[in-house]
């Protein structure tokens, strides 16, 4: 019998429950306590019993059953060769702000597959557009109480959403999110803001109207479309203005104090980059309502700085020399030097080299450092002053993995600019140590 590539176990951790069990890697799960597993879903869900009986098939074929012991909601150790357990599945839309359609050609051929999964969710915390989300999908999400389900709603008037996911049946899928705040699922939101198209009379409409989905929606985001400069024959989409950025703001603060006010919670925040934009001050930590957008851009920056404020409170003023450097994004760059700056009261004898970089490879309008590549790293900082070491935010890069977008990889880079690297966390912990 052929066996099911995506139930093939990888690798077992080390400490689970499965380590020391008959389980090995080659082996292809079946069953779960009598249970047919069909992906992620199932095996998540199957697995948190504190007993477990997996029925696997070994290499040569051969049935067996494996029995273990563990806490409950205990993961039990089981690494599989595809992450979902299934076929990743690739968006069915067309939406008119898409990123991967601004894409240049001659990439690795990973960067340009649209995912729209809800497992990714669920798993990663990826956005869905409830789409690619069929009924049993539903069903099982509320079945095996799967949250929070992070999605991107962008309009709540089903014509308009339809005309910019270029999917007639985006306006109905709306309704799944509806039966899922029914069901008591906890879910996020984003919208993504498109100048003159879900601005304005529309974002007020869609704030309203998923503002009635609270609690259950637990946080909705406003983030600008990013515009590269490959847009050559796409939607003629236009750049956000600080003047257009304040109305934005404007709004989101305006509909942040009706909501607290109402209903105990801001709800609806706008993402770091209109702030910056704007040339003002991210918001108060009191205003993010415990960072529930951290990866989508909303609240990096004020959860840096009190991370930062509350370490260099503990820090003696030292002597001690060092010349190194760092680089990040034209977004973060005013708020990492007034960090640099700050550190220079504790340590005056060290010499640190802030380096602003231009997204040259994107265009200009891409601004945050997830989106810098190597090799614009290589031309605008070769010849510049370095030091002993330079520091790159982890984000630049793949997850777990040490290659830029651009394939070019950190040992690479360092090779070229003949200094070593090292990769660091954006956080205001993590920029302390640098001086360490």
């Amino acid at each position: 019998m052929k066996k099911n590539q995506s139930h093939i176990v990888q690798s077992i951790r080390p400490g689970s429950a499965a380590e020391g069990t008959s389980v090995s890697p080659g082996d292809e799960l079946i069953r779960v306590n009598g249970e047919e597993v069909a992906d992620i879903f199932d095996y998540q869900y199957l697995t948190t019993d504190t007993e477990l009986e997996l029925v696997l098939r070994d290499e040569s074929g051969r049935l067996k059953t494996v029995c273990m012991e563990k806490e409950e909601d205990e993961d039990p150790g089981l690494v599989f060769a595809e992450g979902l357990m299934d076929e990743y599945r690739s968006c069915r839309n067309r939406c008119i702000f898409c990123f991967i359609d601004q894409m240049p050609k001659g990439m690795r051929p990973t960067l340009y597959f649209k995912d729209d999964d809800s497992r990714l969710s669920f798993l990663q915390g990826n956005y869905v557009t409830l789409t690619n989300l069929s009924e049993e999908d539903v069903d099982r999400i509320i079945r095996y109480r799967l949250d929070p389900v992070n999605i991107s709603f962008h309009a709540t008037d089903p014509e308009l959403r339809c005309r910019m996911m270029g999917n007639r049946f985006a306006g109905e899928a709306l309704e799944k999110a509806r039966r899922l705040k029914e069901a008591g699922i906890h879910m996020n939101g984003q919208i993504v803001l498109c100048k003159g198209i879900n601005d304005g009379a529309q974002l007020e409409k869609s704030i309203l109207d998923l503002s009635g989905y609270l609690p259950e929606l637990m946080s909705l985001s406003v983030v600008p479309a990013g515009l590269t400069r490959f847009r050559d024959g796409l939607y003629p989409l236009e750049a956000f203005t600080a003047e257009d950025a304040g109305d934005v703001v404007r709004t989101v603060e305006k509909w942040q104090e009706r909501l607290y006010r109402g209903k105990g919670s801001h709800f609806v925040h706008a993402s770091d980059e209109w702030y910056m934009l704007l040339g003002r001050p991210v918001p108060e930590e009191e205003s993010y309502d415990g960072y529930l957008q951290l990866e989508n851009g909303v609240g990096m920056i004020r959860l840096m700085l009190e991370e930062f404020e509350d370490g260099i409170k503990s820090l003696r003023r030292s002597k001690k020399k060092r010349e190194f450097s760092l680089a990040t994004g034209e977004l973060a760059y005013p708020v990492i030097w007034g960090m640099t700056q700050r550190m220079r009261e504790v340590y005056p004898n060290m010499t640190v080299h802030c380096h602003k970089i231009r997204n040259d490879f994107f265009g200009a309008r891409i601004t945050v450092s997830g989106l810098i590549t190597g090799q614009d790293l290589l031309k605008q900082l070769k010849g510049q002053p370095l030091g002993e070491a330079l520091y790159l935010p982890e984000n630049m890069l793949r997850a777990g993995e040490e290659v830029f977008l651009d394939d070019m990889t950190v040992s690479g880079l360092a090779e070229s600019l003949q200094v070593k690297i090292h990769i660091v966390k954006s956080d205001g912990i993590s920029f302390i140590r640098m001086y360490r």
